[in-house]
């Protein structure tokens, strides 16, 4: 069973992706709400794939993602956006980030996605 983190300020959305992917069978192993709640998690798990919301308060996704990155070069990382966000985006992909979704998003998309990368 492929394992996931899930990284987004709105607890909403951490529930929304967090119930979409374990009915697909994909196991939860955290989820924080900010880039610095992230890299803690991370000292003590090592998912298959983190879902990263760009824009959150404390540390936001890229600084996240750098970071995440320096440490472990090989995690795949899945940018979250809102609409608007085309140059955040394209710099996560430079960073290194697998792919990324637009909120709002439909289950079947997050879905389809995250197939392609676990």
């Amino acid at each position: 069973m492929s394992t996931v983190m899930i990284v987004d300020d709105s607890r909403t959305m951490r529930k929304m992706l967090s119930g979409t992917l374990k009915a697909e069978g994909y196991e939860i192993v955290g989820d924080a709400g900010n880039g610095e709640e992230a890299l803690k998690l991370l000292e003590n798990i090592t998912p298959d794939l983190i879902t990263l919301d760009i824009t959150m308060p404390v540390m936001d996704g890229l600084t996240a993602l750098a970071k995440i990155k320096e440490k472990n070069p090989d995690q795949k990382v899945l940018m979250v956006s809102a609409a608007g966000q085309k140059d955040k985006v394209l710099n996560a992909l430079k960073m290194g980030a697998v792919d990324f979704l637009q909120k709002p998003f439909e289950p079947e998309a997050v879905i389809n996605t995250v197939r392609k990368f676990l």
